[in-house]
C-alpha cells in the first residue's frame, strides 16, 4: 500500500494481512481525497477507525496540520505506530488505542473519517451518534451500499454520497442554523390616541 499525493506521495506503508481490516481501496480513497482537497489545509483530521493509518497519513501528506488516528485492533496499531514513524510524522499525527465510540467525542476535528467494520450494526449506530454532537464541519462515513445512513444524525444532515462498486461515502455536514422568528409588532387600538411601542411616532 502507498500514500497516492501529496508530500509523502508514492511512499510505502504497512498493511494487514487478513480480514481483521479492511482498508478503504486505492480508487475509493483518490475519490475522497478528491472531493477533500479544498479543506484540508490547516485541518485536523480524525480516523475514527484508522487501521494502519492509510486514510489518515494520507490526510497528513496532502496538507492536514494534525490527524487524530483511533484504532484497537492490536495487529493494526502495531503497523500504524511503524508507518507514522517511518514517515516522520510522529508531531503530526496522534494516535489512541482504543474503541471510537470512547476516544471521539473528546478530540474537536474539522473533519472526521467514519469506517466501522462494515457488518457492525453497533459501531455504526455509536460512531455516528457521536459524531453528531462533535460539531464538526465535515463527517464523512464509508460502508456498504447495502446499508442505510439517516438523513440526519444529532446536528448533522446528510449532504452527499459518493459510490464506487459495493463501497459507499456519505458526507455529513451541519444543519444550518434557524432563522430568528420575525418580529410581531401588536395592532393599533382604534380606540386609542396612544400609537403602539415601535411604531413610528409623527408630528
Amino acid at each position: 500500500m502507498r500514500i497516492i499525493a501529496g508530500e509523502f506521495k508514492s511512499r510505502r506503508i504497512k498493511s494487514v494481512p487478513g480480514e481483521d481490516v479492511r482498508p478503504t481501496p486505492d480508487r475509493l480513497r483518490e475519490s475522497l481525497f478528491s472531493i477533500l482537497q479544498p479543506r484540508l489545509e490547516d485541518a485536523v483530521f480524525l480516523d475514527a477507525y484508522a487501521g494502519t493509518g492509510a486514510v489518515g497519513l494520507e490526510a497528513v501528506s496532502r496538507g492536514a496540520s494534525k490527524a487524530i488516528l483511533i484504532e484497537k485492533n492490536r495487529e493494526a496499531m502495531t503497523a500504524l505506530e511503524d508507518n507514522v514513524r517511518s514517515l516522520g510524522v510522529q508531531s503530526r499525527v496522534q494516535v489512541i488505542k482504543g474503541s471510537a465510540h470512547v476516544y471521539m467525542g473528546s478530540h474537536p476535528a474539522d473533519i472526521v473519517f467514519i469506517d466501522p467494520p462494515y457488518d457492525s450494526d453497533k459501531e455504526y449506530e455509536r460512531s455516528l451518534e457521536v459524531a453528531g454532537t462533535m460539531g464538526a464541519g465535515l463527517v464523512i462515513v464509508q460502508h456498504d451500499v447495502r446499508r442505510a445512513l439517516p438523513d440526519s444524525q444529532g446536528k448533522l444532515t446528510k449532504t452527499r454520497t459518493v459510490r464506487q462498486g459495493t463501497n459507499v461515502l456519505t458526507f455529513y455536514s451541519p444543519m444550518p442554523a434557524a432563522p430568528d422568528p420575525p418580529q410581531t409588532l401588536p395592532l393599533p387600538d382604534p380606540e386609542s390616541d396612544t400609537p403602539p411601542a415601535n411604531s413610528p411616532q409623527t408630528e
